[in-house]
């Protein structure tokens, strides 16, 4: 079987792509650990600058396997053998990655990336897809693409950590509707909502232009922003300006810092280390 995500590295951007064409990348439990897997593999690589993270074939992400749901439904619906603890019984609350459960963990992965991660989408972008999209630093999506916090179809309600981000960047009125509502809309509504940050009818080479113009850039400074703007959200303003200060006392001066003044003023590509 071919690898369920794979991962190319050229030019200090990584290629991240979900590979389950024939299921339209939806989710099952291969799919999860492959996800996991890349998401790790990312957190050890040297050098990345920008992550772009797409699907193969004719979707983002279609959400939940169903076939699969279906089946892990049917074994939670055994009865418990003596000493066994009933299947029914819930493992969600358990902290295994931090402060987040399994499920949480392989959405918020992406966000605690170090390198700005985006998220390049067409098609359907369902549900855990969704949520996978609203984890990225940035979201360029086909106008006729297919989104929808699709949970509440199955009776369920969004649990895969998504609450924390969408609280930064979606009205409360629309988020309440779409959840209790589920309905489907295309990237185009979803600009005007605030889940897509461009749209473009080639969504990955758009990703592609963004990440190298991200990667031309001092990467430590890069990463300093992206961790300020990751918890913007918890701080009050006395720790968001001291850690602004922080992160400019890290990076000021450096040589990578005196490299972006030069190339700047030299009008040439800048040269930086990682």
């Amino acid at each position: 079987m071919s690898e369920r995500v794979t991962i190319s590295v050229t030019d200090h951007i990584a290629d991240v792509r979900f590979n389950r064409p024939d299921k339209m990348n939806a989710l099952d439990a291969e799919q999860i650990d492959a996800i996991v897997d890349a998401g790790e593999k990312l957190a050890a690589m040297e050098g990345i600058r920008a992550i772009v993270l797409s699907g193969e074939g004719r979707a983002f992400c279609a959400g939940l396997d169903m076939g699969a749901f279906a089946a892990s439904a049917a074994a939670a619906s055994e009865p418990a053998k003596d000493g066994e603890k009933s299947p029914l019984a819930s493992t969600l609350t358990e902290r295994t990655f931090g402060n987040a459960n399994k499920y949480q963990h392989i959405v918020l992965l992406w966000r605690k990336l170090k390198a700005p991660v985006i998220a390049a989408i067409h098609g359907p972008c369902l549900g855990g897809g969704l949520q996978f999209a609203s984890a990225a630093d940035i979201r360029v999506v086909a106008p006729d693409a297919k989104m929808s916090i699709m949970e509440m179809r199955w009776g369920l309600i969004p649990d895969m950590g998504s609450f924390t981000t969408w609280r930064n960047f979606v009205r409360d009125d629309i988020l309440r509707e779409l959840t209790y509502t589920n309905r489907i809309f295309t990237g185009e509504e979803g600009k005007e909502l605030g889940f897509v940050t461009h749209l473009s009818d080639n969504p990955r080479e758009k990703a592609m232009e963004i990440a190298r113009e991200i990667a031309s850039k001092h990467p430590q400074a890069v990463q300093l922003a992206k961790d300020l703007i990751n918890k913007l959200p918890d701080m009050n303003e006395d720790e968001i300006l001291l850690m602004e200060s922080v992160g400019q006392e890290q990076v000021s001066r450096t040589p990578n810092q005196v490299e972006a003044v030069m190339a700047f003023m030299q009008k040439r590509t800048a040269n930086f280390t990682d």
